[in-house]
């Protein structure tokens, strides 16, 4: 089976990002399956305007997955700018995509919305991103919760260009945890960088330590009993451990007599626990500055090659040879 995703390079990755797609992408590493991940920075070129920044991004975006356990030997990993080929998929695709299906997406809206600017770019995003995953004629797409209405697009697409020029592409099949679907920040919203709410998963380990204590709960006394329906605390202490662990937690936090800051430094050592091993593997591989360039150069070689095959079939199939 070939799986297929990606993660945009616009700033630190934060446990939403392992949790939504990162840790799950590295699950399917196995001899039964074809692995292949990208760092998605055309489309990052929606909302980041500084090309040293995205540069550097990449950079990290890239040593995060080898810190997590990516095995480039086991997997492919590239940079998608290193992949020209999707653009001409993403323009055959875009003759068979209906404006109607583009324009009932939410995440143009949201991020409008939030402010970036209203660009053909980001309303063709979709497009773009059914490229990306038709190109590699993948079985299934590991994405997160905010990404399904996306993939939905891209398997329509995919069958209808299949319908009107015949078999070329697999429909995808999503890979979307519905447990982990949403992980909250620090303010109880979804963790998302523009909303500065982050825990993130690699840098200075005393701001992280701050933003965890900083997690917004009410001001239930510490002698009562405390809400355990919807909380950011319980949600992330879910996260890394067991069931147990948590139907513990949540006693005891309904039992009262503890107050909030216990609850968070808790917390805040099973999170440490959690991702040390990738912390420390992080800065071990941070001091060969020659790793990252081998492994994407070899990543988009080898993707090439698949794309290659995808992208004669596509032209063929329209006729263009």
């Amino acid at each position: 089976m070939r799986v297929f995703s990606g993660v945009q390079p616009s700033g630190a990755l934060h446990l939403g990002n392992y949790f939504g797609m990162i840790g799950r992408a590295i699950s399917y590493q196995t001899p039964a399956n074809e692995a292949i991940y990208f760092v998605a920075d055309y489309h990052a070129l929606t909302s980041v305007t500084d090309p040293a920044a995205l540069r550097q991004s990449v950079r990290e975006v890239t040593l995060a997955f080898l810190a997590c356990g990516l095995d480039p030997k086991q997997s492919i990993f590239f940079r998608q700018s290193a992949v020209p080929e999707v653009h001409e998929l993403a323009w055959l695709l875009s003759t068979v995509t209906p404006m109607g299906l583009l324009e009932r997406c939410h995440s143009y809206k949201d991020k409008t919305a939030k402010g970036l600017p209203a660009t053909h770019g980001l309303f063709a995003y979709p497009v773009l991103m059914a490229a990306d995953i038709l190109l590699y004629q993948a079985d299934r797409v590991p994405v997160g919760k905010d990404q399904k209405q996306h993939l939905e697009v891209a398997r329509d697409i995919a069958i209808k260009f299949n319908d009107q020029f015949g078999p070329v592409f697999k429909v995808p099949e999503p890979d979307i945890a519905e447990a982990v679907a949403v992980v909250p920040g620090v303010d109880g919203q979804k963790m998302s960088k523009s909303y500065h709410n982050t825990l993130d998963l690699f840098g200075d380990s005393k701001k992280f330590s701050k933003a965890v204590m900083s997690i917004k709960t009410d001001s239930t006394p510490v002698d009562q009993p405390k809400p355990t329906e919807g909380s950011t605390l319980v949600a992330l202490y879910k996260l890394v451990t067991t069931p147990e662990e948590t139907a513990a937690y949540i006693a005891d936090m309904e039992k009262g007599g503890r107050g909030y800051g216990d609850y968070k430094k808790e917390l805040l050592a099973k999170l440490d626990a959690a991702f040390a091993p990738y912390r420390e593997r992080h800065a071990e591989l941070s001091k060969d500055s020659s790793l990252i360039d081998d492994v994407l150069a070899d990543g988009a070689r080898r993707a090439r090659a698949i794309a290659d095959r995808t992208l004669l079939a596509a032209r063929q199939a329209v006729g263009l040879l």
